[in-house]
């Protein structure tokens, strides 16, 4: 068998997508990406929305400048963010543009159903996090909303399960993402028929479930003529990104937790079952499938979405700031002048994300920041804050000592935030890689092909690939008060 091996990742997230060429090259792999382009909300008379088809488009031509390479490629495919779905009905593939998880009617179905009983019984069935994304609130939304619409659909099918349709024709729901959704029950492995039951959710929309690492089947007939790819093998991998970037972090031992450091940053560590008492769901953590039957025992926070969302209207202001102009200002900037607590609900969809930290610091009589270097020191103080707390509260729950944090994804070329979170947190950090998603993506693929042996095996090539940045931490007298601070702020 050859050692040389060529994968296609799409890999596609919050803010933009990514067709990523990856080489497995005996024990090394590598990553190049091939197209990148735009993603996002997209208003339309009072909702939110994905452009779907416009992603599919983009894909393609992807997929097309690979093909023109002329390689072997031995395989493709997709993992996307979680929870949002789109509708089908027998050769109609999108009944309506797919809702984007932060329009608002979420928000309004997530606290019409919430109560003690709806909690206890939910997360007995599920192991999952009460947050107002999710599908199952989604699904409520419709329900109240436009019940014959749900009715009149036959699929419920995820981002990438969706694409993957497309791409092969087999319709189905990929474990990582499956987990995801409140819907799944990870003791069982499957769909949770006490949920479907309880909320009479049409059974039908809910498709066969698929491990990491299922062979779809071929690429169509369609899609190959369009693109010039050979009918080369579709692979539901890790679907969702954060299984995926979590397959890929380069960790060893059980001492370690980690960090997928994105547009949301996701904290966690790995359990061989899931871990679901009351201790669990007072804390709000969430017990979600990794690959090779793992749990991702986790808690979902806010990640860089607070400085996405203030560079956003800086620009509408007319004052463009790339990161790392902005990470630079946030390092000149004096510590520990304002803090946030990122859990708080105001920071998760505001129309005005500095004016929303501004009235935070306001109302906690705190000193409001003025300058973007002061905004970004806000809130890359306050996220390391947030890791310390969550990462003791991983402690607390699983009994394990947590002495390193592996922070991946975009996130990780942050050295200012990986420096702080060492600090806050008073742990080892290792930063990278940062194209964890779509390593894992191929990875996934690799171990489906046989051309890897196992994961312990994936995970090595990664520590023999790419380079892991060490930050050790240097606590203060000045973090173990900005702690104390942290530890009164409202949620």
């Amino acid at each position: 068998m050859s050692s040389l091996h060529y994968y296609i990742a799409c890999d596609l997230g919050a803010e933009s997508g990514r067709v990523m060429l990856a080489t497995l090259a005996g024990d090394r792999l590598s990553l190049e990406e091939v197209h990148r382009f735009p993603n996002g909300a997209i208003p339309v008379l009072g909702t939110l929305r994905w452009d779907l088809l416009g992603l599919y488009r983009e894909m393609l031509h992807g997929f097309r400048l690979v093909a023109a390479r002329g390689l072997p490629i031995a395989s493709l495919g997709v993992d996307a963010w979680a929870i949002d779905f789109a509708l089908t009905r027998g050769h109609e593939p999108l009944l309506r543009p797919a809702y984007h998880y932060r329009d608002p009617r979420n928000e309004a179905a997530f606290r019409a159903a919430r109560s003690p009983e709806f909690d206890a019984f939910v997360f007995a069935c599920t192991g999952i996090q009460f947050i107002s994304l999710n599908t199952l609130y989604q699904l409520l939304a419709d329900q109240a909303q436009d019940p014959e619409f749900l009715a009149s659909a036959d699929r419920l099918l995820l981002v990438p399960d969706w694409f993957h349709y497309l791409l092969s024709g087999r319709a189905v729901t990929e474990e990582t993402n499956a987990s995801t959704t409140q819907l799944y029950d990870p003791r069982q492995r499957a769909w949770s028929e006490e949920m479907i039951a309880r909320f009479e959710f049409p059974r039908r929309l809910f498709t066969e479930i698929v491990p990491p690492g299922t062979v779809l089947g071929p690429l169509l007939p369609e899609v190959a003529a369009a693109t010039g790819l050979a009918p080369v093998p579709v692979i539901a991998g890790c679907t969702h990104d954060t299984a995926a970037a979590v397959a890929a972090v380069p960790a060893r031992g059980e001492d370690w937790a980690y960090l997928s450091s994105g547009t949301w940053s996701l904290i966690g560590v790995e359990l061989a079952a899931p871990l679901i008492n009351d201790a669990a769901r007072t804390a709000n953590f969430t017990n979600e499938v990794g690959y090779g039957g793992s749990i991702r025992f986790l808690k979902n926070i806010i990640g860089l979405w607070l400085l996405q969302e203030c560079r956003r209207i800086w620009t509408r202001d007319g004052h463009d700031l790339d990161y790392a102009t902005l990470t630079q200002l946030a390092e000149a900037a004096p510590p520990f002048r304002s803090l946030i607590h990122p859990d708080d609900p105001r920071f998760h969809a505001p129309p005005d994300m500095p004016a929303a930290i501004r009235a935070y610091c306001r109302e906690t009589a705190q000193p409001e920041p003025q300058s973007p270097g002061e905004f970004a020191r806000c809130i890359l103080e306050s996220l390391a804050l947030l890791y310390r707390a969550k990462l003791d509260e991983l402690e607390h729950l699983t009994g394990r000592t947590l002495r390193v944090l592996h922070i991946v994804g975009g996130g990780a070329k942050n050295a200012l935030l990986n420096q702080l979170a060492a600090d806050a947190t008073g742990r080892t950090v290792l930063a990278g890689p940062v194209e964890a998603t779509a390593l894992g993506n191929a990875l996934a693929q690799a171990l489906a092909l046989g051309h890897l042996p196992d994961l312990a095996a994936a995970r090595r090539v990664i520590r023999e690939s790419f380079a892991v940045a060490r930050y050790e931490s240097h606590p203060t007298a000045d973090w173990n008060l900005a702690r104390d601070r942290f530890s009164l702020l409202p949620a």
